[in-house]
């Protein structure tokens, strides 16, 4: 089992990635259009600051992170008006964003060993919460990185990013209306440093392998699998590639072939 301490220290890793990538950005920057229609770069950090305070609200207080769920006018909009709602001025939000993330990692942290957090429509404990938070701003540093022209080196935290995709494997199909799969897939991923990262039954028939990088980029719906280096053998592991999504909530869009609509996680 992967320690909360180390979780942590991740993300505050993954976090100051993508902080040195936007503060020297001059203001107009910050409005350029990102893959994700309707998003900004400030859009992009705006919903990290949101989805960082309301994990604060589900880590320190549960009744007041349901309220702002049963309080949203629009359910369907949650994520697009909590964006809007934290969006600010490059100097304020980059405040915002980094007071935010450390109080929201500083709660993680007491959090009592095997206690549930609540969350969109399922319940996670602390490690869980902390790899999600990895997993979304990894995935939301993709779009800007993206939007700026610039190539992010890979770092072993992928591998978070990588076991939420395998973990999330049934919520993928349930976000479809599908059936959660009961037929075991063993998934092998090539890490940054050549190693093979592995989850599965080793004898599993239904397989998945490839760059864990392409993994990461499917399962946060960065790429169509199109455009990856990834193989599926087998009509799960197939069908898994098609619908996959390590994030919580409704199924995404997904992107189109070669580049094209995005998705927001």
């Amino acid at each position: 089992m992967v320690d909360l301490t180390d979780l942590l220290a991740d993300l505050a890793a993954e976090s100051a990635q993508l902080d040195a990538l936007v503060a020297p950005l001059p203001a107009a920057d910050w409005a350029r259009p990102t893959p994700a229609p309707g998003w900004s770069i400030g859009h992009q950090i705006a919903h990290l600051a949101w989805t960082d305070h309301v994990a604060l609200l589900a880590a320190t207080d549960a009744e007041a992170f349901y309220a702002t769920v049963i309080s949203a006018p629009d359910p369907t909009r949650m994520v697009d008006a909590g964006a809007e709602e934290f969006l600010a001025p490059p100097q304020e939000l980059l405040h915002r964003w980094r007071t935010g993330r450390s109080a929201m990692a500083d709660a993680l942290g007491a959090v009592p060993a095997g206690e549930k957090l609540p969350w969109y429509g399922t319940r996670m404990s602390a490690t869980s919460m902390a790899t999600a938070r990895i997993m979304e701003t990894w995935a939301h540093g993709e779009d800007v990185a993206e939007t700026l022209g610039v190539v992010r080196p890979d770092s072993e935290r992928l591998r978070h990013v990588a076991h939420l995709g395998v973990r999330t494997l049934g919520h993928g199909f349930a976000a479809h209306g599908r059936a959660a799969p009961t037929t075991p897939v063993r998934v092998e991923l090539v890490g940054p440093g050549d190693d093979t990262w592995s989850w599965g039954p080793a004898d599993a028939a239904d397989r998945v392998s490839g760059p864990a990088r392409d993994f990461c980029l499917l399962v946060t719906q960065r790429r169509h699998r199109a455009d990856l280096a990834l193989v599926a053998t087998g009509p799960v592991a197939h069908e898994w590639l098609d619908v996959a999504q390590a994030f919580a909530g409704p199924p995404g869009v997904g992107r189109e072939p070669a580049g094209g609509d995005g998705v927001r996680a």
